[in-house]
């Protein structure tokens, strides 16, 4: 759109092996950048869940770009209209590019409450109707530096009818013009970025329609909805992104939503996906796991983690990476492992070796499973400092291997694979 900032340079862009760049003109003053492939930092109300300001900063190579909620956000609206200085300040956050996505991915959220006119978001009170005005007026009291469009993503259930589908996408597609006319005449969203919605739920033709009308609106960057985990299997998922992102500008990032198993990830970077929601670390800290799985093709010591071992194999005792009940996100993964299990009551080693966090550099698994065991909330927290530095440290390893050419090997690690001798 007019004045836009945000651009995306592409240093790498392989067919079948991803993209690799770097988003430029973030913030306010256009000095912030984000590498692609790359995942937001996921937060409940502009904080990370379990943890302060001060121990968020001791984490490096944390992303510049925290996602905010309206569902979290818009029963505070008639405050922050007060307050008028936008959330930013109102949070107490410093030097992060904000942007505002409709729901949390974290928290599924019921469906049924659309209509040609409003969407629905929950927060801590219950239901919240939005109208094309309301979720504007939202926008203008958050001041986001770049916002997801209202859009009508209630389509990712199996067996949606491809009446409904289609009627997903018209809706989507006029809830975009509205808020970019809103926009466009608003001081205060000037120079804020607008992202529009891709839908189309598991219908092809649909998703491709989705993608070529957005595409023709004035807008920064696309999210993929309807995409997540729990919706579809991966080859389907692989096979509609592909066929998305064909049709969108190459110049533009690409924002997969609701998705953040590493396989799904890797999968999905391949396709053409640029950028991810950061949630899948909390939802692992909420079970009570921390995340172990080996990302290691380099010889750098802040990647090194566990070798294929025993640990990568009790990880998620009972499936095979990717065998996750399509319906339950909240199934522990064989990412990761359970800490709250017996066997980890006289294990003094670190949650992953070589793993330079905080948690890892000065306690043992046997002490996160007595926190556990007694709920000590300390618990959440060090799971919290080790899952976020894990998950992020994946996708250095990721933007390296893309570099490096080194993707397939990548893959078989990530995978529990061991490389294959010639």
């Amino acid at each position: 759109m007019a004045g836009c900032r945000m651009k995306l340079e592409l240093s790498l862009v392989a067919l079948g092996k991803g993209r690799l760049g770097v988003l430029k003109g973030l913030g306010k003053t256009g000095q912030l950048s984000l590498e692609v492939p790359g995942c937001l930092l996921h937060t409940h109300l502009g904080t990370v869940p379990h943890l302060t300001q001060d121990t968020l900063s001791t984490l490096s190579t944390l992303p510049s770009v925290t996602q905010i909620t309206l569902s979290n956000i818009a029963e505070h609206q008639e405050v922050l209209e007060e307050f008028k200085d936008g959330f930013r300040k109102f949070a107490g956050l410093h030097d992060t590019v904000l942007y505002c996505a409709l729901h949390d991915p974290a928290t599924p959220c019921p469906t049924g409450h659309t209509t040609n006119k409003t969407v629905s978001v929950w927060g801590s009170g219950g239901r919240i109707e939005l109208t094309v005005a309301k979720f504007m007026a939202l926008q203008k009291a958050v001041k986001p530096d770049w916002y997801q469009s209202m859009a009508d993503g209630e389509t990712w259930q199996i067996n949606t009818s491809h009446k409904r589908v289609r009627k997903s996408v018209d809706r989507s597609l006029a809830h975009l013009d509205e808020c970019l006319l809103v926009h466009q005449k608003s001081q205060e969203l000037e120079g804020v970025e607008v992202f529009g919605v891709v839908e189309g739920g598991d219908i092809l033709e649909e998703r491709v329609r989705s993608a070529k009308e957005t595409a023709k609106r004035p807008v920064s960057g696309f999210c993929l909805d309807g995409l997540q985990t729990g919706s579809m299997d991966q080859a389907l998922r692989t096979q509609l992104i592909s066929a998305v992102t064909k049709e969108l500008p190459e110049d533009k990032p690409r924002l997969l939503q609701g998705v953040g198993r590493p396989d799904e990830v890797l999968a999905s970077v391949e396709a053409g996906v640029d950028l991810f929601e950061g949630f899948f670390p909390f939802q692992v800290t909420e079970r009570g796991c921390a995340l172990i799985f080996n990302f290691n093709i380099s010889s750098n010591p802040e990647l090194a983690v566990l070798e294929p071992g025993e640990d990568q194999e009790t990880a998620g005792d009972s499936q095979n990476n990717g065998d996750l009940n399509p319906d339950d996100q909240t199934q522990m993964t064989s990412f990761e492992i359970n800490l709250k299990d017996k066997r980890y009551q006289g294990d003094f080693r670190p949650l992953v070796e070589g793993c330079g966090c905080y948690c890892c550099r000065n306690h043992q698994r046997a002490y996160l499973h007595h926190l556990l065991v007694t709920n000590e909330l300390l618990a959440g927290v060090l799971l919290m400092i080790h899952n976020t530095a894990h998950y992020h440290a994946f996708f250095s390893a990721l933007r390296d291997a893309l570099a490096e050419d080194t993707l397939d090997l990548l893959k078989r690690r990530v995978l529990g694979q061991t490389e294959r001798k010639d």
